[in-house]
């Protein structure tokens, strides 16, 4: 995975991630220049599949003022993923048989400098789920600081 330009680190806290895909995206105009000046959110985004094709909604990308105002596509609008079909059939046969979530993690250029979105098919967490990880972060994190404490002592 190479520069990362979004993440989405709600995903993390409310699904439990099992499998990762890489794929593109379909862009109109100016969405390519926009995300390159970081101006892109896939917080709330999620993958459907529909009629054997993969597409992502709510992900949203600013439009640029330096852009052509005559021509700015919908921010927040439904884009085509690019995905192998045998990618796209096992996300659909995991979702169906096994009622998983399929999410956007994290949006990055790749090597050859193509934008890139990382999915992945999740399971949702339950709520006593969260409540156990942030314990077992909190106490991560306090044994660090006790570490680093000592360690400068």
């Amino acid at each position: 995975m190479g520069e990362s330009i979004a993440r989405n680190k709600k995903a993390y806290h409310d699904y439990e991630i099992l499998e990762k895909f890489e794929a593109g995206i379909e862009l109109r105009g100016s969405e390519v220049k926009a995300i390159r000046a970081g101006r892109t959110n896939i917080k709330d985004s999620f993958v459907k599949i529909i009629k054997g094709e993969a597409f992502l909604f709510n992900m949203h990308i600013s439009h640029l003022n330096t852009a052509n105002q005559h021509y700015a596509p919908d921010e927040r609008r439904d884009r085509k993923l690019l995905l192998h079909k045998k990618q796209i059939e096992k996300i659909e046969k995991k979702v169906a048989r096994d009622g998983m979530s399929v999410v956007g993690l994290s949006v990055y250029f790749n090597s050859k400098n193509m934008i890139k979105l990382q999915i992945a098919l999740a399971k949702g967490k339950a709520l006593h789920d969260k409540r156990e990880a942030l314990k077992q972060k909190d106490a991560q994190r306090q044994t660090q600081r006790a570490i680093k404490d000592f360690n400068n002592a």
